[in-house]
């Protein structure tokens, strides 16, 4: 039987008066579970709240990727299937017991009734819940997943923002027609007279006559530097490329295990129709 000592050490009561878990206590059942028994599955109706009374249960979730994830040891007096006593949902981790333990059990039906009766317990309750789940919507703000742009963006170093610029100046057409200007002006400005005078078209003096070994030496520098800074944007565009993909993998990962979900609860609601079919016949 459920005992008001261990009632009033579940975080879920802490706000109820010693009246109000007295008349709780009288509401539980208790339920055996031997070890390895599943108590529930992710997606299964839920109409129950569970208190542990003695021995260990685990509940767990599958990642993207379909593997496990443990999502919390539950010992004595730890609680779990709070959800489904405000809104029936479906449940969203699996419980399975890690060894033989003691539940106490609280059906929906019989805590709406006991708020029916004690109004004030309700909004007791809900402020505990309300706690629970803003705990809850931190820990995915930190989890989730950022966007691939904005993510490559903050990693990126003084010198990869130094070769994006670069890199996106030197893809513009004002670029190109910049060093046509500047090619055209220095080739006009050293190339030799006609009559061989010794004074070019602007009136003075050749400082690098034909062939321009000068403008050739300098062309070769600006392409070294401009084809490195190319290809560190280009690998920097590679990575956020493959971010990208690993995102629309997970995406596409995820919908596929969902599928894979609703078949198995599928074929699990029709073994159990089955069976009860054939214990009725």
């Amino acid at each position: 039987m459920a005992t008001p000592d261990l009632i009033n050490k579940v975080g879920f009561f802490s706000l109820l008066g010693s009246k109000e878990r007295t008349t709780l206590t009288s509401m539980f059942k208790v339920l055996p579970l031997r070890a390895g028994h599943v108590l529930f599955r992710f997606g299964d109706p839920g109409d129950t709240f569970y208190v542990v009374k003695t021995g260990l249960v685990e509940l767990s979730t599958q990642d993207h990727g379909g593997s496990k994830i443990v999502l919390a040891i539950c010992g004595p007096e730890s609680f779990f299937g709070e959800l489904s006593l405000f809104d029936g949902g479906a449940r969203t981790a699996t419980a399975t017991a890690l060894e033989d333990s003691a539940l106490l059990v609280l059906s929906r039906d019989k805590l709406i009734t006991f708020l029916e009766q004690n109004p004030s317990a309700a909004i007791n309750m809900i402020t505990v819940m309300g706690q629970r789940i803003r705990n809850t919507g931190n820990l995915l703000r930190q989890r989730v997943t950022r966007n691939a742009n904005e993510e490559s963006e903050d990693r990126r170093t003084l010198s990869e923002k130094v070769a994006d610029n670069i890199a996106r100046i030197c893809g513009s057409m004002s670029f190109l027609l910049l060093h046509v200007f500047l090619f055209a002006f220095w080739i006009a400005w050293n190339i030799e007279p006609i009559y061989h005078s010794g004074i070019n078209w602007f009136g003075r003096g050749t400082f690098d006559p034909f062939p321009f070994g000068l403008l050739a030496m300098t062309v070769s520098v600006e392409a070294i530097i401009l084809s490195t800074c190319l290809l560190i944007s280009q690998n920097r565009q590679a990575a956020k490329d493959r971010i990208r993909s690993d995102i629309e993998y997970e995406v596409n990962l995820k919908a596929e295990l969902e599928v894979a979900h609703l078949h198995e609860k599928i074929d699990h609601m029709h073994a159990e129709i089955l069976a009860r079919l054939h214990k009725l016949s």
